[in-house]
């Protein structure tokens, strides 16, 4: 006879005299299947039980188990509502014992063996829930429904927890459900009695599976894993489910919900819910406070069910027990949630499709992986082995030597190797897990420096206060941290400063918990806060506010080299796929912008790059989120009046980000250019004319880049550039713009156009704005006007903005933007439409106004200055002074620019800006002089 399964083991037989009589049960059988069958009788009265009641189906559905499954299914699908108790009944019956043969044979692994219980289990409490809601619905008691509505169970939903959401069902498992309700299907005057209806409904669906009647049950159903149970029916409203999550969820019902599946009932109305949670069950932020959280419940239940104690296989509990089933579940589910909320790739409801991903993701080393998957499997086949016997809801190895050779009988396995190898899979998987949730006591830390007097105990002793450390929980964590923490800043070259420093990044902290937890799973970050709290107490506090930017160090790729604009806004764009809103996408942006803000500081701060290598990445990132959030703008705008008229409009850059050089505080100057092609109004909702139409997107546009949300602002920004300036349209036509700058701009507004740059909008547009700007940068010009007017400017500049000290490189002759100035107007004087300081520089050199030794010793001058005002704004978001510098930030700025000390950088910054300035003097004069000679 052929069988459709793969026999690469068969049981032995317990007792041979049952396993004689299994086969006088089915003596159709025979050979392997015989054998087979013998062996499971022999060794479980649960399946010798099976096989006499279904003896006459058994050996066709042997010759080909998965038609006989997809049978049993059709069968069940089609029972009428009164034969739906015994009918379920005989397909349990049937698939249980299929199964257990295909398990014990080899035929189906363990993912092929679990499918089948859970979607039988899904199949079962479907059916059930859809009979109980049609009854209801002819009885008149759910109301406002018909028949039409028996399809999608009333908007009931059965969500599907724990194993079975997993695909994960063991032969006598518990089926853990959640049962909710959609109020919207009903009218508010209706609630109570359509809830009523689902409660009813929903208990007789629970009897229907788990009553005991003459034909057996099909599964236990436990409905304790919804919100509240001690208080709720059993089965709420969705609406009310969510508002508990919300406000009282805590993080054993986020790890549930890890595998909540939608199974039964309304799919669709599950789904819903499922994604309504989703910000509950993944923290925006690496969440390793789940980890102690995780610890605080394993330790209850080993308490609760007395399963803490030494290893001793007979008797051990092979779920609860040390180095069990929950062990490895634990440990998976708990790096799912603390990475999950940041890589959507590791929300996978499947225990081993879990530990792949993490391991894919380095999460989980690849070897405690595979050792943990391995070690789960085999842990998995000896609880069914043990459920198969009597078909018990125990995973507790069994303690007589009788017991422990059924077992080992049904795996074919010699009783004592058996137990050797479970000894030592609990051992090892006890040993790989334990380490994560309770990791031993941390080595005491290095004794602090002798010259301790120089912490000072009144900074230290104030800490309790502080917002982060008034909860108990924070603050015993924070306990943990703290002599390492102390120690370290009695390490560093100015342990008083870092200490302040310290002080003040703790005092801006809004909790603790989060980070904490943080700290004491990656204890390098607590150099990286040392590193940057003993440079920048400005930095330190951005840091205190948006504690969240360290999850960025822990993604593994943290120190990689720049990866450019293309992945950038690749990555950008998938980030804000994720979120179903406007805001959120506002937010989103934000909390991705300022991960990536903080790394080029840290990188920057660490030596990795330098100033201009900062700089353009500074530029780039804001290239990169204005071109990613202008269309969110423009989308959001346009439902309610229309999209753009025209080609719409783009974005020009201005100053610094046009040159593609920022700090780290700078400021964004833009313009909007607009092109209605000749329309008039927009066609939406509520139209609007061309002009205000773009004047609002554009103030639409820059409350996105700058207005304070849950995640701070992006962007400053500064539209005072456009054409009229602040007397100006904030956003103007093309055709307007070019005019302007044609007819009515002035000298110093051609000047600002040579760094102008479109960074977002319409491909076309943008392309017709350069090639005008390009156009018009390459007219012949009057240069002695132009320097004329340089010359002016720099008379203006200097009597409106003097320099703060020698550690302002911006403002000032000599100094930043006088070469700036100077390279404007070399480009505006060349042919050169190049936008950087060193073209500009040698555009004056092409147009005859200044020498090459002289545009070399000003672009060196504008290099060192850039580094210092780079430095600076990165120390201290403004003009440094010496006095409160320090020497970790002096070192640092020495660092940044290349000199050994600060001393010899100061005198190296003072004869540059004296010669600088003497250089541009010189030059202009000169060129003054030569116009008057000509006259």
């Amino acid at each position: 006879m052929t069988t459709g399964l793969t026999m690469s083991r068969i049981p032995r037989p317990f007792d041979p005299l049952l396993g004689a009589e299994a086969r006088s049960l089915v003596p159709s059988l025979s050979g392997d299947l015989a054998e087979l069958v013998a062996g499971a009788c022999g060794s479980s009265p649960y399946l010798k039980e099976l096989t006499a009641r279904e003896a006459d189906w058994l050996p066709e559905a042997l010759h080909n188990p998965q038609a006989a499954v997809e049978q049993v299914f059709a069968e069940c699908r089609a029972l009428e509502a009164a034969a739906l108790k015994p009918g379920l009944r005989q397909a349990k019956r049937r698939l249980a014992l299929l199964t257990a043969l295909c398990d014990l044979s080899g035929g189906w692994s363990l993912e092929q063996v679990t499918a089948a219980l859970t979607d039988f289990g899904a199949l079962c409490a479907d059916v059930a829930i859809k009979a109980e809601i049609a009854n209801l619905i002819r009885r008149k008691k759910l109301p406002g429904l018909t028949e039409d509505d028996v399809a999608t169970a009333g908007g009931l939903t059965i969500l599907a927890m724990g194993k079975m959401g997993a695909h994960e069902l063991n032969y006598s498992s518990d089926i853990d459900l959640i049962c909710l309700f959609d109020e919207t299907r009903f009218d508010p005057d209706d609630f109570y009695e359509a809830r009523q209806g689902m409660v009813r409904a929903t208990k007789n669906m629970c009897a229907t599976l788990s009553d005991r009647t003459g034909d057996g049950y099909v599964f236990r159903t436990d409905l304790r894993l919804r919100p509240d149970p001690a208080v709720t029916p059993v089965c709420l409203a969705t609406e009310a489910a969510e508002r508990y999550y919300e406000s009282l969820g805590r993080t054993w019902e986020r790890a549930a919900y890890i595998k909540a599946r939608a199974c039964a009932g309304d799919l669709a109305a599950g789904e819903r819910f499922l994604n309504t949670l989703r910000p509950f069950v993944w923290r925006r932020h690496l969440d390793f406070a789940a980890i102690q959280d995780a610890h605080d419940i394993r330790l209850r239940i080993r308490e609760n069910k007395g399963t803490g104690g030494a290893l001793n296989v007979p008797g051990h509990d092979m779920k609860l027990g040390r180095g069990g089933i929950r062990e490895i579940e634990f440990f998976t589910q708990t790096r799912q949630l603390i990475a999950g909320g940041r890589d959507e790739g590791l929300r996978l409801r499947g225990t081993v499709e879990g530990l792949a991903a993490l391991a894919a993701k380095g999460w989980v080393p690849q070897d405690v992986a595979e050792t943990l998957t391995a070690h789960y499997r085999a842990h998995r086949e000896v609880e069914h082995r043990i459920q198969m016997v009597h078909d018990a809801q125990t995973h507790r190895v069994p303690k007589s030597e009788d017991g422990i050779a059924r077992i080992a009988c049904l795996m074919d396995r010699d009783p004592a190797e058996l137990q050797a190898e479970i000894r030592t899979r609990l051992e090892q998987v006890h040993e790989l897990t334990e380490g994560f949730f309770s990791p031993g006591a941390a080595p005491p830390p290095a004794a602090l420096a002798e010259d301790t007097a120089e912490l000072d105990g009144a900074i230290i002793a104030r800490w309790p206060t502080y917002p982060a450390l008034r909860s108990s929980r924070g603050a015993h964590i924070f306990e943990g941290l703290k002599p390492e923490l102390l120690s370290r800043v009695a390490k560093t070259a100015k342990p008083a400063e870092t200490l302040l420093a310290l002080d003040g990044f703790l005092a801006g902290l809004p909790a603790g918990v989060q980070l904490f937890s943080l700290f004491g799973a990656n204890p390098q970050l607590i150099d990286l806060l040392i590193d940057v709290a003993g440079t920048s107490r400005d930095l330190a506090a951005f840091l205190s506010r948006n504690s969240g930017v360290f999850d960025a160090v822990i993604g593994g790729s943290f120190f990689d080299p720049w990866p450019g604009q293309a992945k950038l806004r690749a990555e950008l764009k998938a980030r804000l796929k994720l979120e179903n809103d406007y805001e959120a996408r506002l937010d989103a942006t934000r909390r991705w912008c300022k991960e990536w803000h903080f790394r080029i500081g840290v990188h920057h701060l660490r030596g990795l790059i330098g100033g201009h290598q900062a700089g353009s990445q500074y530029a780039e990132l804001a290239e990169v989120v204005i071109a990613g959030i202008s269309p969110e703008v423009v989308a959001h705008f346009s439902r309610k009046h229309g999209p753009p008229p025209g080609r719409g409009a783009a974005v020009l850059a201005m100053g610094s980000m046009g040159a593609g050089q920022i700090n780290s505080q700078s400021d964004l100057d833009l313009i909007v250019i607009y092109d209605s092609a000749g329309a008039e109004m927009s066609e939406g909702k509520r139209p609007l004319a061309t002009r205000p139409y773009f004047a609002r997107l554009t103030q639409a546009f820059v409350t996105a880049l700058s207005a304070p949300m849950a995640q701070g602002r992006l962007y400053e920004v500064d539209m005072r550039l456009r054409p009229s300036g602040t007397q100006g349209p904030v956003a103007v036509s093309l055709p307007g713009f070019t005019h302007y700058q044609e007819n009515e701009a002035w000298t110093w507004e051609h000047l600002a156009l040579t760094r102008a740059r479109v960074i977002a909008g319409d491909s076309g547009l943008a392309t017709e704005i350069e090639g005008f700007r390009a156009r018009f940068l390459s007219q012949p010009r009057d240069r002695a006007k132009v320097l004329t007017e340089v010359a002016q400017m720099r008379s203006r500049l200097a009597a409106a903005k003097s320099p703060t000290g020698v550690w302002d490189a911006k403002n000032g002759a000599g100094r930043m933007m006088d070469i700036e100035l100077m390279s404007q107007a070399g480009t505006l004087t060349s042919p050169s439409v190049a936008r950087d300081v060193p073209s500009g520089l040698r555009g004056a050199v092409a147009a005859g106004w200044l020498n090459d030794a002289d545009a070399e010793y000003l672009a060196a001058g504008y290099r060192l200055f850039w580094s210092v005002q780079c430095a600076a704004r990165l120390l201290s978001g403004k003009a440094i002074e010496a006095e409160t510098l320090g020497e970790v930030g002096a070192r640092f700025l020495c660092r940044a620019t290349g000199f050994d000390t600060l001393e010899a950088l100061e005198q190296e910054l003072q004869a540059r800006y004296s010669r600088c300035a003497a250089l541009i003097g010189e030059t202009l004069e000169r060129e003054a002089a030569d116009e008057d000679g000509q006259h």
